[in-house]
């Protein structure tokens, strides 16, 4: 066995501009056409990525004929880029954090002060909003950094002994609930080939203005290194049409306009602003009987008839050397959830990182009304909180009349929306693991709290070990009678 670490991604941002002015051909290409030909050659594959570094143009001609001749795009996933993606608005960080496949790291406003920088919609530039707006993002982000002093020197005064640092950093994750989703950040994204030009497409067909000119500048960026494997990086009517012709469909067969927000039924399944709209109750025996499908001979169907009653100790068996920081077995992913979820921005900043589950959102609404850290209400800002918020909405439905496409901007991180979750049980532990751990943000801790609470209660043999990694060792020994072997190390 022989194994060669072909490439890897280097910090290179001096040294290509360096290669260009020279003219030398250094391009991600020659690796996936190298990669795309393994199949239908003798050559070994070293000799593979010699002869297309030797013969660039002829690299680039073959990856362009594999991808779109031959309809085999994996091979674009060889090549991999590195952006740094500044001053662009939270808002816009939703929508390029959505595409599950990047790998994204965002400047956090859990630990970061914010200062006043943030993004203008071109829309109402040189117009009497941009004033309005302007005032109002002002005040916001004055009340934040007020915020911030106040409930850091209360939480000092509260808890004896707590650290200085620990003490600003609680503050500013409670302060931020009053910045607006304009305020600028930055993040760094690594992404292949492939799933950037799907990224670039969806770019082309967004409503939001911001978005079309990322995807532009994202394009210009790599369009000479890698030209061959963008192929499909323009909009279509599938990206652009299929939201109007929805919304369409539903003003004339439903007589309502979708955009306006409704109360969610309670019924037994909910818990606060969590509710369960989807599950299998038969998937205890389902995951049983798949833990041990590789293991028997029986046809499945006969398997999951012979589990029946046996459940709990085919999942402890399967389980009992599991660690707070494992993966389940991908035998949980055969069991489905789906959740109806109201959550602030605040949250929703950190649920969106869950990229492996499925989730379709709406846009922020007044009308769902918004969350009031309690810290504020302590320090007794819950009045002037609640009146910015006013403020906030009656600027939001100024511009839903004039500029509707760029009304979420002026929301705050307070501001709710709804979205759909949909996740396996194999991702649920995981959500709970980080979101019900102590060092989770409170807001989504207490959703993740619920959803656990939930499928606990209708599934408790499956999900016998949910906890936050905190808890897990208590939860272990409560199951085993032993503690597991590793404990998460305390920060």
């Amino acid at each position: 066995m022989k194994v060669i670490l072909a490439g890897f991604n280097v910090d290179t941002a001096h040294l290509l501009s360096l290669t260009r002015k020279k003219k030398i051909a250094l391009t991600p290409e020659t690796i996936a056409a190298a990669y795309a030909r393994i199949s239908r050659s003798n050559l070994s594959v070293t000799e593979l990525r010699k002869k297309a570094r030797e013969e660039v143009e002829k690299a680039r001609k073959s990856a362009k004929r594999i991808i779109f001749d031959m309809g085999h795009h994996s091979i674009a996933e060889h090549a991999v880029f590195n952006f740094d993606i500044i001053g662009i608005s939270r808002l816009a960080v939703e929508e390029v954090e959505r595409f599950r496949l990047g790998s994204y790291t965002e400047k956090s406003q859990r630990y970061v002060i914010f200062e006043k920088g943030y993004f203008i919609p071109p829309e109402i530039r040189s117009t009497s909003y941009e004033k309005n707006y302007s005032a109002l993002i002002a005040e916001q982000f004055e009340f934040y950094h007020y915020l911030i002093e106040k409930i850091k020197a209360y939480i000092l005064q509260e808890n004896k002994g707590i650290k200085e640092k620990d003490a600003e950093n609680r503050a500013k994750e409670d302060a931020r609930y009053c910045l607006p989703l304009a305020t600028t950040t930055q993040l760094g994204m690594t992404i292949n080939a492939r799933n950037l030009e799907y990224l670039l497409r969806n770019s082309a067909a967004a409503p939001l203005r911001e978005i079309r000119e990322l995807g532009k500048r994202l394009f210009s960026a790599v369009k000479e290194i890698a030209p061959s494997l963008l192929l499909f990086y323009q909009s279509t009517a599938y990206e652009e049409k299929r939201g109007e012709d929805l919304r369409e469909l539903i003003q004339k067969n439903l007589g309502q306009n979708i955009s306006k927000a409704t109360p969610g039924t309670v019924n037994s399944t909910s818990e606060g602003d969590v509710r369960l709209i989807y599950y299998n109750p038969d998937s205890e025996p389902l995951i049983a009987a798949a833990l041990l499908y590789p293991y028997a001979s029986l046809p499945f169907g006969e398997l999951k008839k012979i589990v029946l009653g046996k459940e709990r100790e085919i999942l402890k068996t399967a389980c009992r050397y599991l660690e707070f920081y494992d993966a389940l077995p991908r035998e949980f992913e055969l069991a489905h959830f789906i959740f109806e979820i109201t959550l602030s921005a605040s949250a929703f900043a950190q649920l969106k990182r869950h990229r492996m589950a499925t989730l379709i959102k709406r846009p922020y609404s007044p009308e769902l009304g918004f969350v009031l850290p309690p810290s504020i209400a302590k320090i007794g800002e819950g009045e002037r909180f609640k009146d910015l918020i006013a403020k906030t909405n009656q600027f939001f439905y100024s511009l839903e009349k004039s500029h509707p496409a760029i009304k979420e901007y002026i929301l705050t991180n307070a501001h709710k929306r709804r979205v759909l979750l949909g996740l396996n049980a194999r991702e649920l532990y995981h959500l709970s693991r980080l979101r019900s751990d102590a060092t989770a943000q409170w807001e989504i801790r207490k959703i993740s709290d619920a959803i656990v609470k939930i499928v606990q209660r209708d599934l408790p043999l499956l999900f016998f070990l949910l906890s936050g990694k905190d808890k897990y060792h208590e939860v272990y020994k409560d199951v085993y009678g032993c503690q597991p072997k590793f404990r998460p190390p305390k920060i």
